[in-house]
């Protein structure tokens, strides 16, 4: 979605809210947290034809913080329902 393209539909009606406000803080959607004291803000792309969404971390940092604290997610041979929808 960064370049313009929508990966479900194909639609090039993608709309960025990298410069949303508050990207962070304790009111804020626009974030996850990544550890007790700490949020991680994020970029969201949507695509206005079909209305998917994609979400990325806007620091480098935060990713950091992300290997460290947060368990990775085994790779599996199962399917999941989003696989099967594509």
């Amino acid at each position: 979605m960064k370049n313009g393209s929508c990966p479900k539909c194909g639609s090039s009606e993608v709309y960025a809210g990298t410069e949303v406000f508050p990207k962070s803080g304790p009111f804020t959607c626009n974030a996850i947290p990544v550890s007790l004291t700490a949020m991680a803000p994020l970029d969201n792309y949507v695509c206005t034809a079909c209305g998917y969404v994609e979400s990325y971390i806007s620091q480098e940092e935060d990713i950091d913080r992300i290997r460290q604290k947060w368990p990775p997610v085994q790779p599996s041979n199962e399917s999941t329902a989003q696989d099967e929808d594509e």
